[in-house]
């Protein structure tokens, strides 16, 4: 087995870690050392990333893992319309997962990194029974520009990117481990290496368009729900404007014992990570100038009432309860 001082080294030659510009002092020593150029906020959150919890050890591809784990924390600096610049990366692992399997994490967690244009800046390794990866995202935002969930008014209309639902398909396919997986890599795409709205976020925070935004992680349902309830309004959604994921004919055929609903997997899957933001009428047509403006839907408006509403294709309205995913309510 190797030393820990040896997985460290690994890491930094793995992932972009070079000391340069912003970043004054990287891996390597006690702490590092991060001096913003020019007039700048820093933006910062974190995730974690566990096994048995986020992926399965039999299941997920370990370049999926290293990628993903990067991405979803990513994610939240996102949707706060900043830029992801460094991160700080705490790995506890078992012996049995530091070698060949270990590298391949690293491969998919410097694609992400690379992909993003961030840097590793430091971290902590230790020994465990079981797979533990935290991360630490920082990113930048000019002054004042930063998107919170708190500020959507009633008539606000209620925007997603993309196409919702696509990450739960994949693993749902994921769980039902078939023998020939290989063939719906397309399908599993979404749910192994989720693509992350950054540069449309920093847009959207740069032209000062939404009143209030953040990701999709656990689904529309409970995130809908969580930024209302910040905002203190409730919301009005269409089931037939909510952008969902097609099931092509050969996954429904192949998996038709798991029923798969494309309209519950928009409104309640996770990992989509896509941005919900809300929009005043006043700034809709500027948004028509936003990178990959055809990728977003309006499927709603923000209401005064406390509730959150779905109208059904057929007219009526029913109470949307919270679903989606939440790890102590999942097994």
């Amino acid at each position: 087995m190797e030393s820990e001082d040896q997985l460290v080294q690994r890491t930094g030659r793995a992932i972009p870690s070079l000391n340069g510009g912003a970043l004054r002092l990287g891996i390597g020593d006690d702490a590092a050392i991060i001096a913003p150029t020019g007039r700048l906020e820093w933006v910062l959150t974190c995730d974690q990333f566990l096994e048995g919890v986020h992926y399965l050890s039999d299941s997920h591809p370990p370049d999926s893992v290293g990628y993903k784990a990067l991405a979803r924390a990513t994610s939240d600096i996102a949707a706060m319309g900043a830029i992801p610049r460094f991160f700080l990366l705490t790995l506890a692992l078992p012996s049995d997962k530091t070698g060949a399997w270990f590298d391949a994490v690293l491969r998919g967690m410097g694609r992400a990194a690379r992909l993003m244009g961030m840097r590793l800046a430091g971290g902590d390794t230790t020994k465990s029974a079981k797979v533990s990866i935290s991360i630490s995202v920082l990113g930048e935002i000019a002054p004042g520009r930063a998107i919170t969930r708190a500020g959507a008014r009633p008539g606000d209309i209620i925007y997603v990117s993309g196409k919702l639902g696509r990450a739960q398909l994949g693993l749902e396919l994921v769980r039902s481990k078939p023998d020939r997986l290989p063939r719906f890599r397309r399908v599993l795409r979404p749910h192994l290496y989720p693509q992350i709205r950054l540069k449309l976020g920093a847009w959207l925070a740069r032209n000062r368009v939404p009143s209030a935004m953040m990701d999709i992680s656990d689904g529309l349902s409970i995130d809908l729900s969580r930024l209302c309830g910040a905002s203190r309004v409730g919301a009005r959604i269409r089931a037939s404007r909510i952008p969902r994921v097609a099931i092509p004919p050969s996954v429904a055929g192949r998996f038709r014992s798991l029923h798969l609903d494309s309209l519950q997997m928009a409104l309640h899957g996770g990992d989509d990570y896509e941005l919900l933001f809300t929009v005043p009428p006043r700034h809709v047509k500027r948004l028509r100038r936003a990178p990959g403006f055809r990728e977003l839907t309006p499927i709603g408006e923000i209401t005064r009432s406390k509730q959150i509403l779905l109208v059904r294709n057929d007219g009526a309205t029913k109470l949307l309860k919270p679903g989606g995913w939440d790890p102590f309510r999942h097994k």
